[in-house]
């Protein structure tokens, strides 16, 4: 089994975890951290969930391509939301960026995330066979 770490040139890189993690054999997981709404430098993009969101998204996505997947290869997402917080307002986005690529989909409230500011977080992990 090997190993690999993913930290794509787009997204702020941070020594303490990695943005991603593959992991091959027969098949190969990939295992997407937590994305905030954060540009390339790590600050917050907006102060609305919408836009946080989608920009979570994003980095998501930049995340699995670099590993070699998309998002129809995620098979379970963790969103964690700071509370309170009304999800419904992602939704359009959720459509919009990610498309109708279904996943087992786990959404807790928190009180507080790693970025100040930071509203949303969302975890992946995906399967290319």
């Amino acid at each position: 089994m090997a190993i690999t770490h993913v930290n794509p040139d787009s997204l702020h890189k941070n020594p303490a975890f990695s943005q991603g993690v593959v992991v091959e054999g027969p098949g190969r997981f990939v295992f997407v951290g937590g994305q905030n709404g954060v540009d390339s430098e790590g600050r917050v993009v907006a102060d609305d969930l919408a836009a946080q969101t989608r920009q979570a998204l994003l980095n998501l996505i930049a995340v699995l391509d670099a590993a070699g997947a998309t998002p129809a290869d995620v098979v379970t997402m963790n969103v964690n939301l700071v509370a309170p917080a009304d999800i419904t307002a992602a939704f359009p986005v959720v459509g919009e960026v990610w498309g109708p690529h279904p996943a087992a989909v786990t959404v807790l409230q928190v009180t507080d995330l790693g970025p100040d500011g930071a509203l949303v977080e969302i975890s992946a992990t995906a399967f290319v066979s």
